[in-house]
């Protein structure tokens, strides 16, 4: 088994993302193989598949290793990723990674990019996140959680880890403390939908395959709040209009914890218009910070709300869809949605 949750790692294989070589594997019920997730071979019908944490798990449980993608060998950049992961709590310099490598630093720095979408210092950066998440989800007060997680200092941890957790160490340790969420779940045409709300607004709307995997979900990023089920068959109602309906826009109020970049680009995403999308970069110009169009890619991502803040609507340069959180598969199906309807 995986910590990374199945929706989560079945949209890398789709994807066929890098970022998450090595971090689990896919192994293949019909061919008894196993792969990583970023295997060019034929992708497999979902049913068919297994997620394991490691190539180990995956032979124990009689699979063997692709000859495609060979995930039993150690590329360059995942040699370098295994000494992040294990100094994570330190200042690994450029210089350092290459010589415990032998590698020049140059080339070190562009495979690791090409592989995971990071240089080895913003890598170093996210681990230290999660790290920290970690910590303040065990109840360690805040100044224990910044040096075990490697910050050195609380002006480092609150100049860089607020951008990645969306809000202050401080307020992120709460978790939802003293928030009363209530929240239900309903079948739609794109899958399992779960609506939460506080007093001031929607907190929570997600998309699976899986009802009670979105419970956990909740329950987990709230995991101090108090959280019941409840009728909210008028809310719902709303958000399944934008889904299933001709809606084109969702108005409600919103209860979401985040930088005030994020707000500006989430502001900017519930601007564009239905059936119509948007650029990363143009999104980022939109809001005036045109080099920040990494930055927008991240706050799309951490959209708690599905659909209320649209950010399916934001692809990639080359028209190609792109990521989403929900998969996606699902981010397709609610373009040619909208733009279907659009036209009628």
């Amino acid at each position: 088994m995986t910590d990374i949750s199945p929706d989560t790692a079945w949209n890398a294989v789709l994807q066929r993302d890098r970022a998450f070589d090595g971090r689990f594997v896919l192994a293949v019920t019909s061919t008894r193989i196993y792969c990583r997730p970023s295997c060019p071979a034929r992708k497999p019908l979902r049913e068919n598949v297994r997620f394991y944490a490691t190539n180990d798990d995956a032979e124990k449980a009689g699979f063997r290793a692709c000859m495609r993608c060979l995930p039993t060998e150690t590329p360059l950049a995942e040699r370098v990723r295994a000494i992040l992961d294990q100094r994570a709590d330190e200042n690994v310099t450029l210089s350092e990674l290459a010589a415990a490598v032998s590698a020049s630093p140059h080339h070190l720095q562009r495979a690791f990019k090409r592989q995971f979408g990071l240089s080895p210092k913003e890598y170093l950066g996210a681990r230290r996140a999660e790290r920290l998440k970690q910590q303040l989800k065990e109840g360690k007060d805040v100044t224990t959680a910044t040096y075990e997680a490697g910050y050195g200092s609380s002006s480092r941890l609150y100049s860089q880890a607020n951008a990645r957790l969306g809000m202050t160490p401080a307020t992120y340790r709460k978790q939802g403390r003293g928030m009363h969420i209530r929240f239900t779940t309903v079948p739609t045409s794109l899958g399992e939908l779960l609506v939460g709300i506080t007093e001031r607004g929607v907190c929570a709307v997600y998309l699976s395959d899986d009802a009670d995997e979105l419970e956990r979900t909740l329950r987990e990023e709230f995991a101090n709040a108090t959280i019941e089920r409840a009728d909210l068959s008028e809310i719902v109602a709303r958000v399944i209009s934008q889904l299933e309906d001709h809606t084109p826009t969702i108005d409600l109020p919103v209860d979401v914890q985040a930088t005030a970049f994020q707000l500006r680009v989430w502001d900017a995403l519930r601007k564009i218009p239905y059936g119509e999308t948007r650029t990363y970069a143009e999104v980022a110009a939109a809001i005036g910070e045109p080099k920040a169009v990494r930055a927008v890619a991240s706050a799309c991502a951490r959209n708690q709300v599905a659909v209320v803040i649209p950010c399916h609507r934001v692809v990639r340069g080359d028209g190609t869809s792109g990521g989403y959180r929900w998969g996606s598969e699902r981010k397709r199906k609610l373009l040619a949605l909208e733009r279907e309807r659009e036209r009628m």
